[in-house]
């Protein structure tokens, strides 16, 4: 592969201790006078095979969050999906999302509306434990920390009950390396989240871990029941992968026009600034450039800000969401009309060390990237021949990028086709293997998980 140039809360309130006791002796009436229900479903076809015939009641599984919405891409696409395919009663609990309602194969319960800090965080836990109350779920698979402290004391009330705790963020170093909250919040928070989450890992069937590095940064994990699943990529409905026929993938001359991609979330630490920036520069020796902005900006100045840059810049640069959440399936529609993706990453303890969910996105629709020099990441790219290595925040001067633009298009790129082992293939087999072996019986099969790490 080329060598390429330089170019690289508001606060929380508490409920009044009153009103606590009450939701609390609430919560105790309804576990002692619930019974269990189950529902039945007709056989179904799965491409990673049955886990139980149709004879037997299907067990019902809880997948929970608070921020993420009920259609989100791991929850819904990933363990929803593959799950509800196996025989699965499926059920989603989560933020609502303003997308078009699914498939009603699986059961969606939003808990959360609004703003991240705000009031209502807190009325979603009420909101949890009345879905728990309702569903009665065999199995809970809590994707969020701050559902914990209900799923434990769901779980108190009868020790049989089963949960799967998903750590999707290293939450406690996110907390202390991120400016989001300051000073003693910061501390109390992050210490919080950690004892959470260590109680909960030792009273949980599996844990599961999106990202391999968490199994070093997270001392506490109890080795002998926790799996990695990386966050690979999964096809919307109806989509296609890339067809063979166009591999080597070469870029287009200087002549014609070269659309950049930036999709997921949108923020300084994600280098969504250095995108444009970046973009600016390389538009003086590839003058039909467009830069496509695709995703969701949770900070109101970072938005205000990046609003303003694409109401400015309008002729090249397009921003699609911002505001709001933006559809997977939209996101994945955006990689194959683009060029180059771009990973402007800034080195940071919390994202460093993990690989993207966008750079699985783009390998397996054999999108070309640009990535900084990250030595894990450059492992990836190289292996495929995906892209190059460049200094999204270095300022170039005209030698520079001629030279960058040079290097870009002599490439050649995916020669191999798509990367086959970034799709979620690979993990949705031991995601079934995992919550059979959490279910108690006689809901499934009981087998030892192992160290799978």
């Amino acid at each position: 592969m080329a060598s390429c140039v330089v170019a690289s809360c508001s606060r929380l309130r508490s409920f009044q201790a009153a009103s606590m006791r009450e939701c609390v002796s609430v919560m105790v009436a309804q576990c002692r006078g619930k019974t269990a229900a189950c529902c039945v479903r007709p056989r179904e076809s799965s491409t990673f095979g049955l886990v139980h015939p149709s004879s037997r009641p299907a067990p019902v599984v809880l997948l929970a969050s608070v921020l993420k919405p009920v259609d989100d891409t791991r929850m819904y696409e990933k363990f929803g999906r593959t799950l509800a395919e196996a025989g699965y009663a499926v059920h989603i609990a989560g933020r609502a999302s303003k997308v078009g309602a699914p498939p009603a194969v699986i059961g969606l319960h939003p808990i959360f509306s609004g703003y991240r800090l705000s009031l209502g965080r807190l009325a979603a836990q009420w909101r949890y434990w009345q879905r728990l109350q309702q569903l009665q779920p065999d199995l809970v698979i809590a994707h969020a920390p701050e559902l914990l402290p209900a799923t434990l004391l769901w779980r108190w009330f009868e020790p049989k009950r089963a949960f799967v705790y998903d750590v999707r963020e290293n939450y406690a170093l996110n907390i202390r390396t991120q400016q989001v909250y300051r000073g003693w919040l910061k501390r109390l928070l992050a210490n919080g989240v950690a004892a959470i989450e260590k109680a909960a890992m030792r009273r949980a069937a599996a844990v599961l871990l999106a990202e391999r590095s968490y199994a070093e940064e997270l001392g506490y994990l109890p080795r002998q029941h926790t799996l990695v699943l990386e966050n690979k990529y999964v096809a919307p409905p109806n989509a296609s992968l890339p067809a063979a026929a166009r591999f080597p993938i070469s870029l287009p001359p200087r002549e014609q026009p070269l659309r950049l991609l930036f999709s997921g979330t949108l923020s300084t630490l994600t280098g969504v600034f250095d995108a444009i920036r970046f973009a600016d520069q390389l538009r003086t020796v590839w003058p039909r450039l467009q830069l496509t902005i695709i995703g969701y900006c949770q900070q109101p100045a970072e938005l205000q800000r990046l609003q303003q840059l694409a109401s400015a810049n309008h002729s090249w640069l397009t921003l699609i969401g911002g505001a709001e959440p933006v559809p997977h399936a939209a996101i994945v529609a955006a990689i194959g009309q683009h060029h180059l993706g771009l990973l402007p990453y800034q080195p940071h303890p919390s994202t460093w060390r993990c690989i993207p969910t966008k750079l699985y996105e783009y390998m397996a629709n054999a999108l070309p990237v640009l990535i900084p020099p990250n030595q894990l990441w450059a492992t990836e790219i190289r292996r495929l021949s995906a892209g190059c290595v460049v200094l999204f925040d270095a300022l170039l001067n005209a030698d520079e990028l001629e030279q960058l633009a040079c290097a870009l298009i002599n490439e050649k790129y995916y020669p191999a086709g798509p990367a086959a082992d970034a799709l979620w293939q690979s993990e949705a087999p031991r995601l079934l293997a995992a919550v059979a072996a959490a279910l108690p019986p006689p809901r499934a099969a009981t087998s030892h998980l192992g160290a799978a790490l």
